[in-house]
C-alpha cells in the first residue's frame, strides 16, 4: 500500500445510520485530530490536500489489473478496510471488504490471531498478499500470506444506490462495494407450500443462528439477499430485523454486494423505506 499524507476530513453534515455488525457506514478517526467524523467519498475541505486513494505502493496491482490477473496467481493489492466478518475463534479468521478508487476486495479467510483482529480498524489502508480466486463468480483474494496496515490515514467511501441498476449486466463492476437497494418490497419464500418472509438458511432448513434469506421486489425484478451469520451474527440489529420481516414489508436495505452465481447482497442494515 501507498504511504499517505495526514487527512483532513471535515463534513458539512453528520450522516446518521445504523449498521447491526461490523459493515456498514462506520466512524472513524481522523490522523490529523484524532476526533470522530463519517467521511464523506474522498474528499477534504480547508485547503487540506485530497486523499489519493488510488496510489500505490511499487509492485502493488492496480484494481484493473488484478482483475486482469489469472486465477491462482499471487496478488498484492492494497485498500482501505471498509468492513470486517466477525471473527472465528474455532478457525482464527475473518473475511475483509476492502476499497480504492476503482473496485472493491473481499479478502477470504484472513487467518490472524484475536488481537491482531482487534487491531483492525475500519477505514484504515491494508496491503494483502495472497491469490487471486474465483468462487461461484466473486473475485476474491485467498490464501492471505501477509497483511499490514500502511500509514495512518482513514477513509470510507460513501454508499453507493444500486436501485435502478438491480438488473443491469453491468452490476457486477461494482461487486464487493457497499451498496443501498431503496423501496423494496419483501416478497414471500415458499417452502412446502408455506410462504415465508425470511428463512434460515437459503432452503429454510436452518435454525436461528444461521444465515438469514430473504427476497425483495424492485421494479419487475426479484432478488434474493441475505444476512451472513459470520458477517452479523443473531445477536446483531439487522440480523433481529430480518427475523422480524413481514411480507409486504418496504424497506430500504445497505450491504456489501458478493456474488453467488449472481448478485448476492450481505445485508448489514434493514430500515422501513423512507
Amino acid at each position: 500500500m501507498k504511504k499517505l499524507t495526514a487527512l483532513i476530513l471535515v463534513l458539512a453534515m453528520a450522516v446518521c445510520c445504523f449498521a447491526g455488525c461490523t459493515g456498514g457506514k462506520p466512524e472513524t478517526t481522523t490522523a490529523a485530530d484524532n476526533t470522530t467524523a463519517t467521511p464523506a467519498g474522498d474528499s477534504t475541505t480547508d485547503g487540506a490536500a485530497q486523499l489519493d486513494i488510488n496510489a500505490k505502493d511499487e509492485g502493488v496491482l492496480t484494481y484493473a489489473a488484478f482483475l486482469a490477473l489469472e486465477t491462482g496467481k499471487e496478488a498484492v493489492i492494497e485498500g482501505f478496510l471498509q468492513a470486517k466478518y466477525d471473527y472465528s475463534e474455532g478457525y482464527k479468521n475473518t473475511c475483509l471488504y476492502l476499497v480504492d478508487g476503482d473496485g472493491a476486495y473481499y479478502v477470504y479467510r484472513y487467518e490472524c490471531e484475536a488481537e491482531d483482529y482487534a487491531k483492525l480498524e475500519i477505514g484504515a489502508k491494508l496491503k494483502v498478499t495472497g491469490s487471486k480466486a474465483e468462487y461461484h463468480g466473486e473475485i476474491e483474494v485467498s490464501n492471505v500470506t501477509a497483511l499490514e496496515v500502511v500509514g495512518t490515514d482513514k477513509y470510507v467511501a460513501d454508499v453507493l444506490d444500486i436501485t435502478s441498476s438491480l438488473a443491469s449486466e453491468d452490476l457486477i463492476k461494482n461487486q464487493n462495494r457497499f451498496v443501498s437497494v431503496k423501496g423494496a418490497e419483501i416478497v414471500a419464500s415458499t417452502v412446502e407450500g408455506k410462504d415465508y418472509a425470511s428463512l434460515y438458511k437459503y432452503n429454510g432448513t436452518g435454525t436461528q443462528g444461521d444465515d438469514v434469506y430473504f427476497k425483495i421486489k424492485v421494479g419487475d425484478g426479484t432478488y434474493t439477499y441475505l444476512v451472513e451469520s459470520d458477517f452479523c451474527n443473531k445477536d446483531s440489529d439487522v440480523y433481529k430485523a430480518a427475523e422480524a420481516l413481514k411480507i409486504g414489508d418496504k424497506v430500504d436495505i445497505e450491504g456489501y454486494l458478493y456474488w453467488y452465481d449472481g448478485a448476492q447482497i450481505q445485508v448489514t442494515s434493514i430500515k422501513a423505506a423512507s
